[in-house]
């Protein structure tokens, strides 16, 4: 980010640069109809979604190889909620493994984190060896992923998911540029034009010092302790670490050149990942890390508490979690949060567990966006809290297969239809790509195959990946309505879908990274309308 700040200080610049290294992402979604926005190229524009529109109805008919050959082209924004490790692939790990000269163990399906060639312990072998042995390469594959899973007595899918991060853990992060390349790479393919990586920067300094300085739940104080005594000082480390990260990136994708990957038109930053199964003075010392890094560092989009939900200290400490953030929300309150909330499902846990979280999580944890949400019909007062989230605009990021293979909610249990009908905007997400063996071109077949979607309704959730993206500057659209769907801000109307904004617009355009991010979606998807 702050490399195209500098390469691209005007509008004229960014027409050209912000295709070659920053594409955008989409518009808001009320999504409770299937009208699609003011098409406001005219009727051309009109002729070609209509199109477009047939095209879709046509391959649905025809069945979901037809509609993934659709929808792999079609321009879907971005993926707002997607972890970078669980992003990767088996594959990936195995050969970076190899590389990093570590161990394996054949029986028990994991890397040895502490131990290197050449001298691997009794029973284990050298992960350079894997590949020629097919059979391991394969239990392995099957070890880190969802691929061939099936649920067995003591081992649900939920547990296996989970599971797959110690297993393939370990590998030296030295290839972060790599993995982010892969998911960049992977993005670019499907129309891609915008990822938020969520990441765990380095913390141990800072939860050493939370240590030291002495736990206290009066939260404002607690933050002045950690700031007086230097949390700061691990900030950059962070920066360094993450700018090498896109430096050896770019690198890797030759961006700038003239034979440029499509990768480099992928815009990537990152949410500050919080681990929350951990004590509660770990857990805020790296809140405030979070913050304070957020608050400098563009690259870092926002922050996001991760980890299980249904954890024993992330049930135990939910509400002093969101009292944290409630209490410091005063010091940072331009640093975007989304909270992965509702990610449980009846049984889990305790019914009491289901009735709070994503309640909380917009209420007291000040989230813009809620992460699955899946439990949200368990909430107390369920329908206050839907028509509470179309009123603040909080978006929902709905990752259907996961859900499915963790929670085993699918289908019309499911409550992504009753969040549409009750205007709550929600875009789709991968979640963690690399261990469900997917894609999102994968979600969006998922999505309409499952439930009565329109193109107009899938086209309207690519542009609320980039409306609700954590982009700093206004937004290319007027807030929708349940009347109307939206319209470009006056100084574009009649222009967005062009090359290049021109006049009132291109100076508007200039003034906003998401508005830039939002025209060349729509210049996308012009693009992709004219083909039928």
């Amino acid at each position: 980010m702050r490399l195209f700040r500098r390469i691209c200080p005007t509008a004229v610049a960014c027409s050209a640069v912000s295709r070659l290294i920053l594409p955008g992402v989409i518009l808001f979604c009320l999504a409770v109809s299937p009208l699609l926005a003011e098409a406001p190229t005219g009727a051309a524009a009109a002729s070609a979604e209509a199109r477009a529109a047939r095209a879709f109805d046509a391959a649905r008919n025809d069945g979901p190889p037809a509609l993934h050959a659709f929808l792999y082209r079609m321009p879907k924004g971005g993926d707002l909620h997607v972890h970078l490790s669980g992003a990767v692939y088996a594959e990936t790990f195995i050969k970076d493994a190899g590389e990093d000269g570590m161990c394996v163990s054949p029986t028990l399906l994991r890397f040895d984190r502490a131990t290197r060639t050449p001298e691997c312990p009794t029973g284990e072998v050298p992960a350079s060896t894997i590949t020629s042995d097919q059979h391991l390469y394969d239990e392995l594959i099957d070890a880190f992923s969802m691929r061939t899973f099936i649920p067995v007595t003591g081992e649900d899918g939920h547990d296996h998911f989970f599971d797959t991060f110690d297993r393939f853990g370990g590998t030296d992060k030295r290839h972060k540029a790599e993995w982010v390349d892969e998911v960049a790479t992977r993005g670019a393919a499907q129309n891609e034009q915008y990822l938020e990586l969520m990441d765990t920067p380095d913390f141990s300094r800072a939860a050493a010092l939370a240590e030291k300085v002495g736990y206290t739940s009066d939260f404002v104080a607690y933050r002045q302790k950690l700031l007086d005594g230097g949390i700061r000082d691990s900030i950059p480390a962070i920066q360094a670490t993450y700018d090498r990260v896109d430096a050896d990136r770019k690198a890797l994708e030759h961006c700038g050149d003239p034979g440029a990957e499509p990768a480099c038109h992928v815009q990537v930053r990152y949410i500050y990942q919080i681990l929350r199964g951990m004590p509660p003075a770990v857990v805020f010392a790296q809140v405030i890390l979070g913050l304070e890094t957020a608050s400098v560092d563009p690259q870092f989009a926002g922050l996001n508490f991760v980890q299980p939900e249904d954890g024993y200290i992330s049930m135990r400490d939910y509400r002093l979690q969101m009292q944290m953030l409630d209490a410091v929300h005063r010091f940072y309150p331009k640093v975007h949060i989304s909270l992965h909330a509702g990610e449980l499902s009846p049984g889990m846990v305790p019914p009491d567990g289901l009735t709070f979280h994503i309640r909380s999580a917009v209420e007291q944890g000040h989230a813009e966006r809620i992460g699955h949400g899946v439990d949200v019909m368990y909430e107390d007062r369920p329908y206050e809290l839907l028509k509470e989230m179309a009123a603040k605009h909080i978006l929902v990021e709905i990752n259907l297969t996961s859900n499915d293979v963790i929670l085993n909610i699918k289908g019309n249990e499911h409550p992504f239809m009753l969040y549409r009908k009750y205007g709550v905007p929600v875009a789709l997400s991968t979640d963690d790509e690399g261990v469900s063996r997917i894609d999102l071109t994968h979600e969006y077949v998922r999505a309409a195959v499952t439930y009565p979607l329109s193109y107009g309704d899938l086209k309207q959730m690519a542009r609320a990946s980039v409306e609700h993206a954590f982009l700093p500057g206004e937004s290319l659209w007027e807030r929708f309505t349940l009347e109307k769907l939206g319209t470009p801000v006056a100084a574009c109307r009649g222009q967005v879908g062009n090359e290049t904004p021109a006049g009132r617009c291109a100076e508007f355009v200039r003034s906003s990274e998401k508005a830039q991010q939002e025209w060349e979606l729509e210049r996308r998807f012009h693009a992709f309308e004219a083909s039928f």
